[in-house]
């Protein structure tokens, strides 16, 4: 049986994601934690995040939690959700604070004067609501996902990989932006599966069966 823990800081929408996964995963065995040692043991994590970014890297440090959310990051499937996304780079506009730095990049506001739609009406920040993705390349968290597909997004952050080779995604709101990354045994999306109906219960699903 696979066990698949959704990381507890005390930030994020914990109870969705894992009722997500249960329902595509039945025969896992998914659990909420904040316990180092439980993360350790997880055959898959996931690092769901909402809130604000020097919130959450002050609540990981408090927990003792950053370590285990590195050495996940470095050994087993992970999934990145929103802030779980934002976490894995470095410096973070919101709060002047750093990342984990698991890759290098940085994650910027979304430049307001940039903020308009085609039609030439302004864009709100946050960006909030449904949106397409664009697919990098081919990757089996996206098998089955037609490209193109929309997710639910809600966020005034983006990250900026230094390397184009993790952008497994983009979406458009007023500027290009990458909206999920890959690196070998990381996936890390801005949107959240958790709350996208078909699509993201797909994307749920194949992270499940996941084998890189």
């Amino acid at each position: 049986m696979s066990k698949v823990v959704v990381v507890d800081y005390g930030m994020g929408n914990l109870r969705s994601v894992a009722k997500a996964i249960e329902h595509v995963a039945p025969e896992a065995e998914v659990r909420v934690s904040s316990a180092a040692a439980e993360i350790a043991a997880a055959d898959r994590v996931v690092v769901p995040g909402q809130g604000a970014m020097p919130d959450c890297m002050r609540e990981l440090a408090a927990r003792g939690l950053r370590d285990a959310v590195i050495r996940a990051a470095a050994e087993k499937p992970f999934l990145g959700i929103c802030v779980g996304l934002q976490m894995l780079f470095g410096h973070a506009e919101e709060g002047d604070v750093m990342g984990l730095e698991i890759l290098p990049g940085r994650v910027p506001h979304f430049p307001l004067a940039d903020m308009v739609a085609p039609d030439g009406s302004r864009l709100k920040v946050p960006h909030m609501g449904w949106n397409q993705v664009q697919q990098a390349e081919a990757h089996p968290i996206w098998d089955g996902i037609e490209d193109g597909a929309r997710f639910y997004f809600v966020h005034s952050y983006y990250v900026e990989p230094e390397s184009p080779d993790v952008i497994a995604g983009s979406t458009r709101y007023g500027i290009p932006f990458t909206s999920a990354i890959a690196r070998a045994n990381i996936f890390a999306v801005q949107f959240h599966p958790e709350k996208s109906a078909q699509a993201g219960l797909r994307l749920l699903a194949n992270f499940m069966r996941w084998n890189p």
